[in-house]
């Protein structure tokens, strides 16, 4: 399915993490390297994957730690 310029109605879910995402983080950060873009998004988005709780979850995180902790003990991977 295509999703059109200007058309942010069409893929809700995107455009949530990318409205969080530039509130959050590229609004209150000055980056001066890609390098240091990339640390600081990978930390953010870690956080907001795995320890934050979402409201549409009844507020459980979406991946909880303790499925991490035990995919990591078996060898196999949660969440892709």
């Amino acid at each position: 399915m295509r999703i059109y310029p200007g058309s942010p109605w069409e893929n809700g879910y995107n455009e949530r993490l990318n409205g969080t995402l530039r509130r959050e983080v590229l609004n209150a950060e000055w980056f001066t390297t890609a390098r240091q873009a990339q640390i600081v998004i990978t930390h953010w988005l870690r956080q907001y994957n795995h320890t934050r709780p979402q409201q549409a979850l009844n507020m459980p995180p979406p991946v909880p730690e303790t499925l991490l902790e035990k995919a990591q003990i078996s060898g196999s991977e949660v969440g892709g």
